[in-house]
């Protein structure tokens, strides 16, 4: 990592002892010859295939911006164009770390999007080094590179290595904050000022609370910790120059000018903020605390199999014994779980208001997929169906597909089936297959009282319990899905049952089911 490190920083000396160009455009220069390197070098895995190829598409980039700085090129948009394409690379390296792991570890979602954002860094620069019109003066189109080089990538990453080291309940909220504010900001300056205006508030509140977790961190090293305390208070500083700035340009209620801010906001944030930050940094990498799960995944991909390849009769319930759950529940919820076939099933559907119009546009999607293909009205309607047999296809332990209809149309197909942890806890493990992939319920079942609870929601750490897809990008993506069955006895020997699901810990829908024996 050092003589990593030593060369770009040399490189970086001698051409800024050449550059044709003004100091402050080295400001730039230095993020993509020496900042952007080391950092995808701190997070970079070696066994990924970004780091096998890593200097095929390196070195050519940053020969690119050596020839772009020191020289007047005849086509200076053709070595434009190609660091642009490296930093899609690294936005594509980013998006398949994401979409292998999915919506888990959020310091590591925080890395993943500080490397998609960077090639809206490299776009920018490519547009003001072509000389494209993008509707704003030269000095803002590269204004709004440097940004996404400073702001949207290196502070993310920054982020993401922080919660590696130490991540309270506050940080997801802070750091959430954070990642959406240089898109926000983007959109300010395109099309208005208030827009603007939030996003600064954005940063102001995100990194007010990621200074105070950072200062509450726990470092290997004193010294580490106080060149980040440092780094990320500085952004404290400038910001605030940000909020004046803002004000003055877009509300003439201050005298901030762009050339104050370029040489003071632009300084502070290039030597305090980046160049402490990877100093720090780079003492002690905070080694990733992602874990991928090892639970049994269905392999059947498409509703096809299923439907024309499943043998009916051979089971009867979702599971062979409830007892296998290590559960102590009534009789009759038992029975339904071992003897589905022998129960009727009615279903009033309720989507959230906020979501009915993405419920919309999905019912034209569900009426292809046939997957949680659910009507928009809130009628009572009756669920029918049959349970069929997929042993051989599926590869998890005894599995059994539900398929169940509405009238002629299908609504679900789940597979039903079930694994076992090395500590004893049992799982419910429910596939739903899709185009090309399958999403996987794993569900942790529960008792309160005279009432079962099947849920997605974790109760511990260590627990398997979540909402995954699995597709050809990962076996375990984990969706910002979370859903929670609640089945309990009513009146006169019927069950009723609680279906409430969860996007983004916002509700968007619930099924109320009533079940009655045959």
């Amino acid at each position: 990592m050092r003589k990593f490190a030593f060369f770009h920083s040399f490189l970086f000396i001698v051409i800024a002892f050449l550059s044709k160009d003004p100091w402050p455009y080295l400001l730039l220069t230095v993020a993509q010859l020496v900042y952007v390197p080391i950092a995808l070098k701190m997070v970079m895995n070696k066994s990924d295939w970004f780091s096998k190829y890593y200097y095929f598409f390196s070195i050519p980039a940053y020969v690119s911006i050596a020839i772009l700085q020191t020289t007047t090129p005849t086509f200076p948009a053709l070595f434009a164009f190609i660091y642009f394409a490296f930093t899609v690379c690294i936005a594509l390296y980013g998006l398949t770390r994401f979409l292998n792991r999915g919506f888990s570890n959020c310091e590591e979602s925080a890395i993943d999007l500080g490397m998609m954002y960077i090639a809206l860094g490299g776009g920018w620069y490519f547009a003001y080094i072509a000389g494209i019109d993008t509707g704003f003066t030269p000095l803002i189109t590269w204004l709004t590179g440097i940004h996404f080089h400073y702001s949207a990538f290196l502070l993310p990453i920054f982020i993401g290595l922080l919660g590696r080291l130490y991540k309270p309940r506050s940080y997801r909220f802070f750091s959430t904050l954070l990642l959406v504010a240089p898109m926000v900001v983007a959109i300010g300056i395109t099309f208005s000022r208030w827009i603007e205006l939030f996003s600064v508030l954005l940063y102001i509140v995100g990194l007010a609370g990621m200074i105070g977790i950072v200062w509450r961190a726990r470092f290997p090293m004193h010294m580490q910790k106080w060149l980040l305390v440092t780094s990320f208070t500085s952004l404290g500083v400038t910001i605030i120059f940000s909020l004046l700035y803002v004000l003055g340009n877009g509300f003439g209620l201050t005298s901030i000018t762009i050339d104050f801010m370029l040489r003071f906001h632009g300084v502070l944030n290039c030597i305090v903020f980046a160049l402490l930050g990877i100093i720090g940094w780079s003492l002690a990498i905070p080694h990733s605390n992602a874990r991928p799960p090892s639970f049994p995944v269905s392999r059947i991909r498409g509703k096809q199999s299923v439907t024309e390849l499943g043998v009916p009769g051979e089971h009867r319930g979702l599971v062979d014994a409830m007892d296998i759950y290590n559960v102590d529940i009534a009789t009759t919820i038992v029975d339904f779980y071992e003897n589905t076939s022998d129960y009727r099933l009615f279903a009033t559907v309720q989507w959230k208001k906020w979501f009915k119009p993405f419920a919309f546009i999905y019912s034209f999607i569900s009426r292809k997929t046939e997957q949680i293909n659910l009507p928009l009205h809130a009628n009572e309607i009756e669920m029918t169906g049959e349970i069929v047999s997929v042993d051989e296809m599926d590869g998890r332990i005894k599995p059994r597909a539900w398929i169940r209809k509405i009238e002629d149309e299908l609504t679900f197909i789940a597979i039903y089936s079930y694994h076992e942890k090395s500590d004893g806890q049992v799982f419910m493990n429910i596939a739903l297959p899709l185009p090309f992939s399958t999403m996987t319920g794993v569900l942790e079942v529960r008792t309160v009282g005279e009432i079962l609870q099947l849920t997605s929601k974790r109760s511990d750490a260590a627990s398997d319990a979540g909402i995954y897809l699995s597709s050809r990008w990962g076996e375990y993506s984990k969706l910002p899905i979370e859903e929670d069955f609640i089945v309990k006895e009513g009146k006169e020997g019927q069950l009723v049952a609680t279906h409430k699901m969860w996007l983004f810990s916002l509700p968007f829908l619930t099924i109320e089911y009533t079940i009655q024996k045959k």
